[in-house]
């Protein structure tokens, strides 16, 4: 298992915070008694859902160490499980599953889905943003760099193991026979960075990790500078010399009808 560097993922928190802000905008359940945040990270996103539903017993769950202690340093009242999400099966239906930025790491969406929908309580709202980016250059650079050097034999099945984000449709699909109401769209937000050494310092907090993890120090120097090379030729610097990251995203927002 890859464990996660909190601190690298915090170096951006408002934009990393920005698409489950907007998430949770679009809940409608006004006084849920249960929520679990799956996939909580260091907690940025439970403390959302603390401060919007302070009356709910909320549950963080996630499969790395460091993420977990940074949560429970943050919020020590919130209850934070480790837990793999492909074999969670809670003892009990939520009000409201949340889940910022989680659900792309895990396989078969189209049991995935279906199973997360059946765990809500009639009313409840399953809550999903997923960022959309195979085809943006941060992805297709890691494959590429991957494919082209010493690593190729570590790395390969690194990349081509990354679950693909179905369509608007298929989501809708998945959960058409228990969600009576169901909201799925995309978005595209830009992030303004200083540079594209700041593009290769998000990715090491989330996309670039398990690659990392597979490589020794030396190998790790030699990707990241080809890695940066490539991503300042694919981000060129604005007029003021700042580039910008582009980072589609999908949302759903489900309630179970049945």
């Amino acid at each position: 298992m890859t464990d996660w560097d909190a601190a690298l993922y915090l170096k951006f928190e408002q934009e990393r915070t920005r698409p489950a802000i907007d998430l949770l905008a679009r809940i409608s359940n006004e006084s849920p008694r249960t929520c679990v945040d799956i996939g909580c990270g260091p907690g940025n996103s439970t403390e959302l859902l603390v401060n919007r539903f302070p009356e709910a017993n909320i549950t963080g769950l996630d499969q790395s160490p460091g993420m977990l202690a940074a949560a429970k340093l943050r919020l020590p009242h919130v209850d934070f499980e480790q837990i793999d999400l492909t074999h969670w099966r809670p003892g009990r239906p939520y009000d409201v599953i949340f889940a910022s930025a989680s659900l792309q790491w895990l396989p078969d969406h189209e049991a995935l889905f279906p199973r997360l929908a059946s765990l809500l309580t009639v009313g409840g709202c399953l809550a999903v943003h997923m960022p959309d980016t195979v085809r943006e250059p941060i992805r297709a650079l890691m494959r590429m760099v991957a494919a082209g050097g010493s690593w190729t034999a570590k790395l390969m099945p690194v990349a081509t193991s990354r679950p693909r984000i179905g369509s608007i449709k298929d989501y809708y699909g998945f959960l058409a026979t228990s969600c009576g109401s169901i909201d799925v769209w995309h978005t595209t937000y830009f992030h303004t960075l200083d540079n594209a050494s700041k593009i290769v310092e998000w990715m090491k907090g989330c996309g670039l990790g398990p690659f990392l993890a597979q490589l020794d120090q030396d190998e790790r120097r030699r990707f990241l500078e080809e890695y940066e090379a490539r991503i300042s030729a694919a981000y060129p610097p604005q007029i003021d010399g700042k580039v910008h990251l582009s980072v589609p995203t999908l949302f759903i927002v489900a309630r179970r009808s049945i």
